[in-house]
């Protein structure tokens, strides 16, 4: 059959299963929403006020649903306001397809209207990117670009195609076929590489398992927690790895790092075995790379090669799809013992556990309360900052999936998009966004989104009043200067929200915030609840007691 370019597109992403797209129109990809008008009770469009968030929701869509998560603009300015979102979903390993339309074909690097050279600006921060100038090209472009996006180590893939190319005239027989199927990565697990690994475990006294989003992404908790078991060790994570193993387990140390929990980062530094899994050690949980784990050997399964060695030397590694590598593990391992070890470190929790304040409305009782009224079985979306932190440590996420963060990009304004996407995705699923107040203002046109799409999200902002995160840091280093950090401009953001359709409360104590999200989570409208808390309210960083703080993080890690 003869098919137009936008034909071949609506068709390729009904092929990959495609039934939501996040986008915003214009004139060069006119051609493709007028196709897209024609199949609009097979392929849903969410319209976003802005296509940053169009791009953010695609980014919440995968991560919530582990799909791949599409997003349409149209050239120019409706590219490049991508960019933040790709770069957000290169930085976390979410695949998402990013579809732009060029100006045509004869106006490509006159600088024409509304002209980028959007593939050069995005190459740094894809997978793999495309521009396609010929129709004959179209159809199999789009199949290698979801290949791309999800297969390996996921990641964004961005498909620029001129107007003139996606045209009604330009016709192309079109042949249908199966999506190919993705798959992971397996062929260098060794039987060798294995053994080694058991050498290393069983040799190991004092093993604690640290886990990173890989493990999220490869789908591997079931094996992930037969190993953990097998070892007999416990367990820290990343930001990213959050829900990969179950929080609520009695293994469970919490977070590492800067803002980890004291129990995690006492343990990896008195360790002797630090099985790493799916986790690149950044700087957040580095610190002082040459002080991390200083005792321990370093065993490290991720699926890219690229990650081994990079920022800390390890002492073995398996490099392929790491659910792979737990269940081979998982059959050759034999049931190792520490019940000593296990005996220390479940002291270290008992000792310094994470605390909520009794009195007063705080960040921590904020958390605690979703999770207590959600029985933790949210999807939790945050932006970035003190709130975001509040997030990782007071809320139990039991399997994955549950959190959608920007962990490695940091990008206020992340979480409303991702949360619009996690819904859109899930909508059985309560999903609520954790905002602070100067990220909630990034991204607070998406309400306008939430309500046109009648989602029943909620909004939580943690309104203290200034960029809680960075005054911090001005506290730590900069001798209090509280340069551009105060908002204190009286912006009504319960007005806001009720002038965008959803409704808005404020609320100043415990009480008037567990009244206000049990009604939020019977509302079938979205719902922001705007939080007053102390300026001062702080997430410190938790590093080993009794240490100078700069002797593990200093002003240059921040």
């Amino acid at each position: 059959m003869l098919l137009s370019g936008s034909e071949i597109i609506i068709e390729c992403l009904k092929e990959q299963g495609v039934d939501t797209v996040f986008g915003y129109p214009g004139g060069a990809i006119l051609n493709l929403y007028d196709e897209l008008y024609k199949h609009k009770d097979e392929i849903h469009h969410v319209l976003t006020s802005h296509e940053q968030g169009a791009a953010h929701a695609a980014d919440g869509y995968a991560r919530a649903t582990g799909k791949v998560g599409v997003c349409f603009a149209t050239s120019g300015p409706g590219a490049t306001n991508l960019v933040t979102g790709i770069a957000t979903a290169h930085m976390d390993s979410v695949p998402i397809v990013a579809l732009t339309c060029n100006v045509t074909l004869p106006l490509l690097g006159k600088d024409s209207f509304q002209e980028i050279d959007i593939a050069g600006i995005t190459m740094p921060i894809t997978k793999h990117n495309f521009i396609v100038k010929d129709i004959s090209d179209l159809a199999e472009t789009i199949r290698r670009a979801f290949l791309i996006a999800k297969s390996g180590r996921p990641g964004p893939v961005l498909i620029d195609v001129p107007k003139d190319v996606t045209a009604p005239t330009n016709k192309y027989e079109y042949m249908p076929m199966k999506p190919i199927p993705a798959g992971r990565v397996k062929k260098d697990i060794t039987e060798k590489a294995l053994n080694e690994a058991v050498k290393l475990i069983k040799k190991s006294k004092k093993p604690v398992i640290f886990v990173g989003g890989g493990a999220v992404l490869a789908n591997a908790s079931k094996d992930l927690k037969k190993f953990v078991d097998l070892v007999d060790a416990p367990v820290c994570d990343t930001l990213m790895g959050k829900g990969a193993f179950n929080g609520t387990d009695e293994r469970y140390l919490g977070m590492l790092g800067m803002h980890g929990t004291k129990a995690s980062n006492l343990s990896v530094s008195d360790c002797d075995l630090l099985i790493a899994i799916g986790t690149r050690f950044s700087d957040r949980v580095l610190g002082n790379p040459e002080k991390f784990a200083a005792k321990a050997k370093i065993l490290q399964f991720d699926v890219d090669p690229a990650e081994i060695n990079k920022n800390i030397m390890t002492d073995h590694a398996i490099i392929g799809d790491v659910k792979e590598t737990l269940s081979r593990l998982n059959k050759i391992l034999e049931q190792q013992s520490h019940e000593s070890w296990m005996k220390n470190v479940k002291a270290l929790v008992e000792k310094y556990p994470l605390t909520v304040p009794k009195e007063g409305l705080s960040g921590p009782y904020l958390v605690s309360e979703v999770y207590r009224q959600t029985k933790g079985d949210a999807i939790i979306a945050t932006e970035v900052g003190q709130h975001q932190m509040w997030a990782a440590q007071f809320y139990k996420y039991k399997k994955p999936h549950q959190l959608l963060t920007s962990g490695g990009l940091g990008t206020m304004g992340y979480g409303l998009g991702a949360a619009i996407g996690a819904k859109t995705g899930n909508p059985d699923k309560t999903v609520i966004n954790i905002a602070g107040d100067g990220c909630f203002r990034m991204n607070m046109n998406e309400l306008a989104t939430a309500s046109r799409e009648k989602l029943p999200l909620i909004e939580i902002v943690v309104n203290n009043h200034v960029l809680g995160m960075v005054r911090q840091w001005q506290t730590l280093f900069y001798n209090k200067h509280y340069s551009a950090t105060v908002l204190d401009d009286g912006v009504d953001y319960v007005k806001l929200a009720e002038a965008m359709g959803c409704t808005g409360v404020r609320v100043t104590t415990q009480e008037e915030f567990s009244q206000a999200l049990s009604e939020a989570l019977r509302s079938d409208k979205p719902v922001l609840i705007d939080c007053i808390i102390d300026s001062d309210d702080k997430v410190w960083p938790m590093v080993a007691p009794g240490a100078p703080i700069n002797e593990f993080f200093k002003e240059s890690d921040v």
